[in-house]
């Protein structure tokens, strides 16, 4: 019997970003089959343009080249600055972007469910969204999670 994974994605910022598709698309590779439910702001992740930013407010546990007081880093200009400095470094380990990852879920068939009620929220439009997800509420999640093996909410 195939064991399932249900993820829950909540956060719409580029280092939140990556944890549902890493853990969907590698559980998709053990054969695993996966869903991500994405809702309120991991909905970014499904963008078209996917134009995230990282901040450190918020999260003290992220390792900053140099000791910075919050309120510099408050700042305006710090978050497009250390969203930079995220993306040289990922880049410079070889890290694939958040679309590659995204579309690498996606050609191992995992399943992205967009939150129909954060999406009427939000007044969002399908058109802004990529194509092959579907749109559903917390019982279409559920349905799944429910007989799942793994959850994870993130």
């Amino acid at each position: 019997m195939t064991k399932k994974l249900a993820i829950i994605a909540t956060k719409g910022t580029l280092d939140w970003g990556y944890p549902p598709f890493i853990l969907a698309s590698t559980a998709a590779a053990l054969g695993y089959d996966v869903q991500v439910f994405f809702t309120f702001y991991g909905l970014q992740l499904l963008k078209k343009d996917m134009n995230l930013q990282v901040t450190s407010l918020g999260n003290p546990g992220m390792p900053m080249p140099m000791p910075m007081p919050v309120l510099l880093q408050a700042l305006p200009g710090m978050q497009a600055m250390m969203t930079t400095m995220m993306k040289k470094k990922m880049a410079s380990k070889g890290v694939a972007d958040l679309a590659e990852l995204r579309s690498l879920c996606q050609e191992a068939d995992v399943k992205f469910i967009a939150c129909q009620m954060t999406v009427d929220l939000f007044e969002m439009e399908t058109k802004e969204f990529i194509d092959g997800i579907e749109y559903g509420g917390a019982a279409t999640f559920f349905e799944f999670a429910g007989e799942s093996d793994v959850c994870l909410f993130i």
